[in-house]
């Protein structure tokens, strides 16, 4: 078996992975950054539209932020965190966004950026706020593009960074039991590195370390309807809780309101810009419906404004509602709305012309592996940052055009402290057992019914609205299917749609078991009884 050595690995490269992997390699530090995309911008990142806040610097305008993602994470929110991303954000958009990568940000004639606000937002909408504080800077419509674009050429050139695509990270590497030195195992778990999977050799090797970074995005794709791309199955979840690192928070999945609805597409996020920018949703009447749930109409809450859309589907009957922007002027849509334009003209949907069909979809967890302000978990030698780890920034709910900024500075601040700890640590690279291969060949079948079987029952039973009832059936269904999915695991050919399936109904499993536990609703969490 092929072994790697190197300083630290990080796995995914979105935001937080490629801004830790940049900062480390900076610092002279040997980084190898693995993808399982064979686009190595084919990130959750890339898809952000709306913006990155920019926290105030002056006193007042930061205490104010503060209390708004304290109000959004409804009550559940680590003050701490939210002070640090309050204290440190601005610091960090600048020298790496504005400075080192050189975002292209939208600017005033000036030339001063150009903020905005996006709705969701406690103060939009507010009868008492005149003028809602606007901290987001953004690039037209597609700002999580235009770093990820900027980020992969920088990591591309540098060389101290060796970025290897199409690498399925299988398992941790856990120094007392994939180690050949049998002493080893009286040794208190550490993370060492990872078992990675090469999709077009189809062997697996180790990557050794004394550091691993997770960074591998969400659990979007465990459900029927989401914003996130296909990698994003909970792989990072599931490696760390199989490492028994310490996984908090899991039933609070963020659902975004508006994504582009059509039998032949997958669905991609309408940014909330445009609710923001007086588009109106309507059902299929033709009536404007958020009136009867939210006095702040579209500009209202992520989890409130998608329960409505959800409650007008099972009141009608039908699979989508409409978001309307086209009683706008025709220049100031395309304009201000490029990348939501022409995706949606490529689906013969002109959004100057005609409603947007759209539907709520899984977006954002704000639960994951249990990090401190440092990126650290709870084993040692195991960081994660990003949407896989949980800063407790977020809490029960996360606000608007947070979750690029927290990706940025944990991503820094997890660097710092690898090459702090790095400089004063002697690491002897230990000997790797070799994974067995198995020889049974897998049935495609087996596996696109399993991922149905996920999606339907998640979205169904663990989606925006949520019961006793329903949470007891997903145990049910997924626990046993989790049994049959593991067997199938164990005496089949290795391969990264079998990965991604193993670590998706394991994911699924700790989602479902941390709902039925919580029986208080709260932020993104809603049941019923």
């Amino acid at each position: 078996m092929k072994i790697i050595k190197t300083d630290c690995v990080v796995i995914g490269c979105g935001i937080a992975g490629s801004i830790c992997a940049l900062e480390l390699a900076n610092s002279g530090i040997n980084v190898v950054l693995i993808t399982n995309s064979d686009e190595p911008d084919e990130t959750t990142t890339r898809y952000a539209q709306g913006g990155i806040v920019y926290p105030p610097r002056e006193i007042e305008g930061r205490e104010r932020f503060v209390a708004d993602i304290l109000e959004v994470g409804a009550g559940l929110c680590y003050e701490p965190a939210v002070r640090f991303l309050t204290e440190k954000g601005a610091e960090v958009v600048d020298k790496f966004l504005v400075e080192y990568l050189q975002i292209p940000f939208d600017r005033e004639t000036g030339g001063k950026l150009d903020f905005t606000i996006e709705a969701g937002h406690p103060e939009v909408g507010h009868p008492e706020i005149e003028h809602p504080s606007e901290l987001i800077i953004h690039v037209e419509d597609k700002t999580g593009l235009s770093i990820q674009e900027k980020l992969i050429d920088a990591l591309l050139k540098h060389p101290n960074i060796d970025l290897l695509t199409c690498m399925t990270a299988l398992d941790l590497l856990n120094l007392s039991y994939h180690t050949k030195e049998l002493n080893n195992l009286y040794k208190k778990p550490q993370c060492i590195g990872a078992y990675i999977y090469d999709q077009k050799s189809k062997e697996v090797f180790a990557i050794v370390a004394p550091y691993t970074v997770l960074a591998t995005g969400g659990l979007g794709q465990l459900y029927q309807h989401t914003t996130n791309p296909e990698g994003s199955r909970g792989d990072g979840i599931a490696m760390a809780f199989r490492m028994g690192a310490k996984i908090i928070n899991l039933e609070y999945i963020q659902f975004h309101p508006t994504t582009f609805y059509h039998r032949d597409a997958k669905r991609f996020l309408i940014t909330q810009e445009l609710r923001r920018g007086g588009a109106r949703l309507i059902n299929s009447k033709g009536e404007e419906f958020m009136s009867r749930y939210d006095y702040r109409k579209e500009l209202a809450s992520h989890d409130i404004v998608s329960r409505a859309i959800h409650q007008e589907m099972l009141s009608l009957g039908d699979p989508y509602v409409f978001l309307d922007i086209s009683h706008k002027p025709d220049q100031w849509i395309r304009t201000r709305f490029p990348y939501t334009y022409s995706q949606c003209l490529s689906y013969g949907v002109d959004i100057t012309k005609e409603p947007i069909p759209v539907v709520p979809a899984a977006h954002y967890s704000c639960g994951g592996v249990w990090v401190d302000l440092k990126g650290e978990t709870s084993i040692p030698g195991l960081f994660a940052v990003g949407e896989v780890a949980c800063s407790g920034v977020h809490g029960a709910n996360r606000s608007a055009a947070t979750a690029l900024l927290e990706g940025l500075l944990w991503g820094e601040s997890a660097a710092k402290a690898i090459g702090t700890d790095l400089k004063g640590r002697k690491f002897s690279f230990p000997d790797i057992k070799e994974r067995g291969y198995e020889q049974e060949k897998v049935d495609p079948a087996l596996i696109y019914q399993d991922w149905l079987v996920i999606k339907q029952t998640m979205w169904n039973y663990v989606g925006l609205v949520r019961s006793m009832h329903r949470l007891e059936r997903a145990e049910k269904v997924l626990s046993g299917l989790g049994t049959e999915i593991e067997n199938f695991y164990k005496y089949s050919v290795i391969s990264d749609e079998l990965i991604g399936l193993r670590s998706a109904i394991q994911t699924a499993n700790l989602i479902v078991h941390a709902a039925k536990d919580n029986r208080q609703s709260r932020g993104c969490h809603f049941i019923v009884d």
